[in-house]
């Protein structure tokens, strides 16, 4: 028998001074039987980083064809393509194929490094592929706010971030591998 996915609820206040942005999200996250909080958590991250009305959780591990999270203009075009993790350099062209825009949020401290050092060079020609970098202590801090139902507030100022409940607030200083090139 299959496990099946279990569901968190989070309500994400989120303050974006950067992009002028303030908005209240009622979310839903199936997390994957296989995957970590730490890992669900930055799935929540990347949406409060690029929150919009239009974006939405995709089915992420377990689909090949759907990305983390993305957002499709009205006609179905793929306007925002996002990836948590270490995905395959294969996976990530193929997105920046489809998408307008990617972006890869990669976490895990030295396996990251690792798997950036290796795909690095080959996905410097992608001109719509940024890649960013949670770092270790970030990412497991995160995980600690993990709860079925969370009240969560994000406040992005100045390109720096804090995420937190009620009770922990976890800063999180992103680094930026490759950045979008202008067209």
């Amino acid at each position: 028998m299959a496990l099946k996915a279990t569901i968190f609820k989070a309500e994400l206040q989120i303050a974006d001074m950067d992009r002028n942005y303030y908005q209240d999200h009622a979310l839903t996250i199936a997390r994957h039987p296989s995957e970590t909080d730490e890992r669900m958590m930055l799935r929540v991250l990347a949406f409060a980083l690029n929150a919009d009305e239009a974006l939405a959780f995709g089915k992420g591990l377990s689909a090949d064809d759907e990305p983390d999270l993305w957002r499709k203009d009205l006609t179905g075009a793929i306007e925002l393509w996002i990836e948590v993790g270490q995905p395959d350099e294969r996976r990530i062209r193929r997105a920046c194929g489809r998408a307008r825009q990617v972006i890869v949020y990669s976490y895990g401290g030295y396996a990251a490094n690792v798997w950036w050092n290796q795909v690095g060079g080959e996905l410097a020609r992608m001109k719509n592929l940024t890649v960013i970098s949670v770092p270790a202590a970030a990412s497991q801090a995160l995980a600690k706010l993990a709860q079925r139902n969370m009240r969560l507030n994000c406040t992005i100022q100045d390109e720096q971030v804090w995420l937190g409940d009620s009770e922990d607030r976890v800063q999180v200083d992103l680094s930026v591998n490759k950045a979008t090139s202008s067209r």
